[in-house]
């Protein structure tokens, strides 16, 4: 015989459960977190529009999307601009995950990674100096910065070489949030410029 689950709750859930208001302060963060990414997708867009990047690259539109199950929290995310195939994909992600932070990523794989890799390694220092994080393994969708997904650029320059994948990424501290649009799109800026000047 199945044993019953428990269904009690805690004090603490009792509470919870009996007030409205924190999950309507949570709805209201998201609302806020969709109106920054909105902001943000039309000046990546104005970038990208005067930049020499392949047309295919910028020719999807931002999309925003949410969820409330990345390791069991809400999250926020903005592809642009955002080109995914099977084999080859130039994309950059910015993301917000409840009780952690912003992040944003450059994600590079097949064509796109062998054309842009001899730029990003020729700007290096300059991703050094901005606290570039560097993917360690092949999980194309794990976004948390722990040191099985991602590690520091600086004194790990060998990172850079010989992947089948290449994210790069920069994490906003959420304390930072009323400066994170200035931030993320500042972030935004010199991906592109790392891949785009020799």
């Amino acid at each position: 015989m199945q044993e019953k689950a428990n269904v009690s709750l805690s004090a603490f859930e009792q509470q919870l459960v009996n007030d409205p208001a924190w999950i309507l302060t949570k709805n209201g963060i998201i609302e806020k977190v969709y109106a920054l990414f909105g902001n943000l997708s039309e000046a990546y867009k104005q970038t990208v529009q005067l930049l020499p990047l392949p047309a295919e690259i910028s020719a999807a539109g931002a999309k925003i999307s949410r969820g409330e199950n990345y390791e069991g929290l809400p999250y926020v995310m903005l592809d642009y601009p955002r080109c995914f195939g099977k084999d080859d994909v130039f994309a950059i992600r910015t993301f917000f995950w409840w009780g952690h932070f912003f992040s944003i990523t450059l994600h590079l794989k097949g064509t796109y990674l062998q054309q842009y890799n001899t730029s990003l390694l020729k700007n290096e220092e300059t991703l050094i100096e901005n606290d570039v994080w560097v993917n360690t393994g092949n999980e194309e969708w794990q976004h948390h910065f722990r040191s099985n997904n991602m590690q520091l650029l600086k004194n790990n320059s060998a990172l850079l070489q010989n992947k089948q994948l290449l994210k790069l990424a920069f994490v906003c501290s959420l304390n930072d949030w009323d400066n994170a649009e200035e931030i993320l799109m500042k972030k935004f800026r010199l991906f592109l410029q790392s891949v785009l000047e020799h």
